[in-house]
């Protein structure tokens, strides 16, 4: 899923796109040069630092096979509500697994 993609205008100025990293802030900075490096443009959306896992755990994600010293999630994908409700999860052990921009606009636009 590319998220630079996948919200159209109508839907852009009512939805919030957030990713949350087991990065320290260093290595988030790493990732959004990485990402900018592509094709020259930054990410537009909210990139949350979490490198006490703290999201994870409360999201039940922790995954019990990253290496000790590496704590990496499952790959999830969450559209929660305005009312904090989840209305879609997607979560997946294969991280090169995850829902095609249609699959979660097609939630978004339901909402």
């Amino acid at each position: 899923m590319e998220l630079r993609a996948l919200l159209p205008d109508d839907l852009a100025d009512e939805t919030e796109i957030v990713t949350i990293s087991v990065d320290d802030s260093e290595g988030m900075q790493l990732m959004i040069d990485r990402v900018a490096a592509d094709d020259g443009v930054e990410p537009d959306f909210i990139m949350l630092s979490d490198p006490d896992h703290r999201v994870i755990d409360r999201y039940g994600l922790f995954n019990p096979d990253a290496p000790p010293n590496r704590p990496l999630p499952h790959p999830a994908t969450y559209v929660i509500d305005k009312e904090g409700v989840v209305r879609y999860r997607f979560v997946e052990v294969d991280y090169r697994v995850r829902p095609t921009n249609e699959d979660v606009l097609e939630v978004l636009k339901a909402l």
